[in-house]
């Protein structure tokens, strides 16, 4: 049984533990805001932070896992009031939306150890992929984030998901109560 804490919940995952946590993320904890996009490592969709550090969760097994600290999409900040989420909107720089979550994972991660990044730190810490093309508004939405981050702006609040976390977080058989 892989024991991990995932969004501040202690959880133990009865998987196989070279499952790769994407897998025991989106199947088992239902927190499928965590995408599958490449499954090599070469897209970004999987963001996840493991310790306060951007890794691909698709190259990730749970027994690496064990014993770490993962925040999803979903743990960020459930009402969508993280700065990243909240400048992501405010910028437009969403088109689809399939690379958001990813994008959103690694932009707080950078923030965390710069809150005012260069567009050249920004393009060099974010290797996502978006198909949709709107690496220009993501380089402005990140460094909107480091001025709210460092109070120097605000951003008016984004509206908060539909689905609350009770409903997200239904019965699993693989998650057993640790």
């Amino acid at each position: 049984m892989s024991r991990l804490t995932v969004n501040e919940r202690p959880l133990a995952f009865d998987m196989d533990p070279q499952t790769p946590l994407l897998w025991a993320l989106r199947d088992a904890a239902n927190l499928t805001g965590t995408k599958y996009g490449c499954g090599v490592g070469d897209c970004g969709a999987c963001m996840v932070l493991v310790d306060g550090e951007a890794k691909m969760s698709c190259q990730m097994s749970l027994a690496e896992a064990e014993g770490r600290v993962v925040i999803t999409i979903e743990g960020l900040s459930p009402d969508r009031s993280h700065p990243v989420q909240q400048a992501l909107v405010a910028e437009q720089a969403i088109q689809c939306g399939f690379c958001t979550p990813g994008i959103a994972i690694v932009a707080a991660a950078l923030l965390a150890r710069n809150a005012d990044p260069t567009p050249q730190d920004i393009i060099a810490a974010v290797p996502n992929l978006c198909r949709c093309g709107v690496y220009p508004r993501l380089v402005g939405a990140i460094q909107r984030a480091g001025r709210v981050m460092r109070r120097l702006e605000t951003i008016d609040p984004v509206p908060a998901p539909g689905t609350t976390p009770e409903d997200a977080a239904r019965a699993v058989p693989a998650i057993k109560a640790p």
